[in-house]
């Protein structure tokens, strides 16, 4: 994380905020007008950056290629990289036996929060002898005691529902503050147990995991907080804004008890905005080639990108190079299958630049007729924080095939000055 910081002062992107702040709604409002990372020197006597992965540009600065290329490198990479267990870290020069969470700079965003929420914590578990590592939301229930919101049917979930069919405690531990490319690991759709090893790869040299004392092994951060999740214990979870920047629904969630804290000298919190640009694209961009893979089954797939304005997760715009007149629509059923909770998609064609959203809507007015190319599917699996889907999760999902007629292609040709 240091070295990151570095790189983006020595860039000139980071923007650093001397004067003392509040973690109560006013460093996330401050990181919301800041289009780049922002870095607090002083929250309650604490540092703490925000909007980390804000943007395609860091993300581009990170795996070292252009913005338009990130998901063709992302869809090439596989999790084999190699992961090395060391003895020491810098992350124990802090060892704290007395649980406080409420000394860190951990961050209340909006009015109607529940509470203070950890929002970039890496909650690394293992049971049966598989590892898991995902970014839960995490509402700080008081000094020792967090509520985590566990996804059916994800590993984190799946695990916990083994350890407390058992009348088990899931050991684990909360990572905070890790290599950028380790925390955007986690985010992603990769086999159980393989998201250090993707970091790898990602990263192109090892990945250090050292051991808890409650046998997990996790990544060298700022801070972790070692525990476990109560077999039987719920509280109230919620309310909290997702992706969609509305609040979600109060659930009740499995407790986690904080039994040590762990953390460098003067730690660097991270703290991610709940719908903004990092979330947004943490949440999104691991779908991306997904998406780009399952297309490239269909057709011939040049680029995809999940929109800001579909919040990075229900609008997806997918660059084809069109070979047979029905590849359009066969792209738009492939990213529905490889993304279940994207919502409305459009296919383009190459000459058509995805990243600018006024050209993507030129192929919609010039290339679309609507009873010929608009697909709707009705009553399908959708995502759970569309807040226009029914309760059970079901929605209706709409294609748009935005690509040239092949046999008229003429008729499509963009007029160019020569130079």
């Amino acid at each position: 994380m240091r070295e990151f910081i570095d790189q983006l002062r020595k860039n000139g992107k980071l923007v650093e905020i001397t004067e003392p702040v509040s973690k109560v709604f006013e460093a996330p409002r401050i990181a919301k007008k800041t289009p780049g990372p922002v870095l607090f020197h002083d929250i309650d006597g604490n540092k703490a950056i925000m909007n980390v992965l804000g943007s395609r540009d860091e993300l581009a600065t990170m795996f070292g290629v252009d913005k338009d290329k990130i998901i063709k490198r992302l869809s090439e990479v596989s999790p084999d990289g190699e992961v090395v267990v060391v003895k020491e870290s810098p992350t124990m020069e802090v060892i704290e036996d007395d649980v406080d969470l409420t000394k860190l700079p951990i961050m209340t965003h909006f009015e109607k929060d529940a509470g203070p929420y950890l929002t970039a914590g890496i909650v690394v578990t293992e049971y049966d002898g598989v590892m898991n590592a995902a970014i839960h939301r995490l509402l700080v229930v008081d000094k020792t005691r967090l509520a985590a919101r566990l996804v059916a049917p994800r590993h984190s979930y799946v695990m916990h529902k083994k350890a407390s069919d058992k009348g088990e405690k899931l050991p684990i531990a909360i990572v905070l503050g890790a290599d950028p490319t380790v925390t955007f690991a986690s985010t992603t759709r990769v086999p159980a147990g393989k998201e250090f090893h993707y970091a790898a790869a990602l990263r192109g040299r090892p990945v250090e995991l050292f051991e808890c004392s409650n046998g997990i092994k996790v990544p060298h951060a700022e801070i972790v907080l070692e525990g476990y999740i109560n077999p039987t214990e719920r509280v109230d979870e919620g309310p909290f804004v997702d992706i969609t920047g509305t609040y979600d629904l109060v659930r009740q969630e499995p407790v986690i008890h904080i039994t040590r804290i762990l953390h460098r000298k003067d730690p660097i919190y991270h703290g991610i905005l709940p719908a903004g640009p990092e979330h947004l694209l943490m949440m999104g961009v691991p779908y991306e080639p997904r998406i780009f893979n399952a297309v490239s089954e269909v057709t011939t797939v040049k680029n995809v990108v999940l929109t800001e304005g579909g919040c990075c997760y229900l609008h997806a715009v997918v660059q084809i190079e069109k070979q047979t007149e029905g590849d359009g629509k066969n792209a738009i059923m492939a990213a529905f299958a490889a993304h279940t909770s994207l919502k409305h998609v459009v296919v383009v064609d190459d000459d058509i630049d995805i990243f600018d959203l006024h050209d993507v809507e030129f192929a919609i007015a010039t290339r679309v007729k609507g009873d010929m190319d608009v697909m709707i599917i009705p009553n399908v699996r959708g995502s759970s924080l569309d807040p226009r889907g029914a309760p059970d999760g079901t929605t209706t999902k709409m294609g748009i095939d935005a690509t040239k007629v092949l046999k008229e292609a003429q008729n499509f040709e963009r007029a160019k000055m020569p130079e």
